[in-house]
């Protein structure tokens, strides 16, 4: 269940560096692709006879784009602090880039990606901002924090 040596931390980090880059990246690429479909949309619409219809089609195209912007700024904003991990540095304390071992599962803190899987072994991918990130920033091996009426021991930190 838990994770590594700790000669094996650096390229497990690597790992699950890469796979939230590739999670960050499919995600900016499929709001770009919502953007792009909502333009398209736009520009071959006609103008119909029947102008309430073409309103009301206009405002829901203006209402997707403008959500589909807010998400594309979103999420550049969560990939520019993954690019702000350094890899090579070994935590002390928890904090961004840090990779966690506890008693009842393995962190990477990075970007909220979620479960991810490296050689049969799984990897909660969390945010310093997410409940459980904030509760993590700062502790040390051999501390504990309470979660959702759990006590989790930070077991292993690289």
């Amino acid at each position: 269940m838990y994770i590594y040596s700790m000669k094996d931390g650096l390229e497990i980090k690597r790992e699950l560096y890469r796979k939230c880059t590739e999670y960050i990246d499919h995600r900016i690429d499929s709001i770009q692709k919502k953007l792009n479909d909502v333009a398209e949309s736009r520009s071959n619409e006609t103008k119909s006879s029947a102008g309430d219809k073409h309103e009301t089609g206009r405002t829901m195209m203006q209402l997707e784009e403008q959500k589909a912007t807010v998400q594309l700024f979103a999420a550049l904003e969560v990939k520019q602090t993954l690019n702000q991990i350094n890899l090579e540095h070994i935590h002390n304390t928890i904090g961004l880039g840090s990779l966690i071992q506890c008693n009842n599962a393995n962190y990477y803190i990075a970007i909220s990606a979620g479960k991810l899987k490296i050689d049969n072994i799984i990897y909660y991918s969390i945010s310093m901002q997410s409940p459980i990130g904030l509760h993590l920033t700062g502790k040390g091996v051999g501390d504990q924090i309470e979660f959702n009426g759990n006590v989790i021991k930070v077991i292993d930190l690289y």
